[in-house]
């Protein structure tokens, strides 16, 4: 069983950037695919980013792509998030996922979550 524990959220204007991390312990964290997903005030859960096991695959959310990255560093038992030229409707609480086997868009299937990271961007 893995623990996940998201951090490098904050405050910060259009047009900025952040870079969120997804510490996990506890489990082989090479072993999982890994996801980000967020959650405005008042929506649903919504699915960002994921990528395989080894990091050798990817794949965004249209509203995020060609803004944001995802990646991994297995040795640090780690995943991140790059979001650039952030907009005011990326404010969210943003989560990590991970899961052994699902690499789908559903919150739903997905084992595994860390408690959350607040990113606002103002206007």
């Amino acid at each position: 069983q893995v623990q996940l524990v998201e951090s490098g959220g904050g405050l910060v204007q259009a047009g900025g950037s952040l870079r969120l991390s997804c510490a996990a312990s506890g489990g082989t964290f090479r072993r999982y695919r890994m996801a980000w997903f967020r959650q405005a005030p008042g929506k649903e859960r919504e699915f960002v980013a994921h990528i395989t096991e080894s990091g050798s695959f990817t794949y965004y959310a249209d509203s995020v792509k060609g803004r944001v990255t995802i990646s991994r560093d297995n040795p640090k038992n780690t995943v991140y998030l790059q979001m650039n030229s952030l907009k005011p409707e990326d404010t969210a609480v943003y989560y990590c996922a991970a899961d052994m086997y699902y690499s789908g868009r559903s919150a739903a299937e997905y084992d595994y979550w860390g408690q959350g990271t607040q990113v606002t961007v103002s206007s």
